[in-house]
């Protein structure tokens, strides 16, 4: 049985943590900055959990991870 190979684009925007959850960057933060507040942008620069629901997805994606 050959190797399965990852997804280069899911490994370069996905973690997976030691506890075996899949963490990413938020959404939003790239442009029309202007009309968000500086509060929202900020609390953007954290990192979240993907939801139960697309970590399915994303373990195929990551097989070895």
């Amino acid at each position: 049985m050959p190797k399965m190979k990852t997804h280069r684009g899911a490994a370069k925007r996905f973690n997976v943590t030691k506890s075996g959850r899949i963490k990413r960057s938020q959404t939003n933060k790239r442009h029309l900055l202007n009309g968000k507040t500086t509060k929202r942008k900020r609390s953007l620069r954290k990192g979240v959990y993907m939801v139960e629901a697309g970590e399915k997805n994303m373990r195929e994606l990551l097989p070895y991870s």
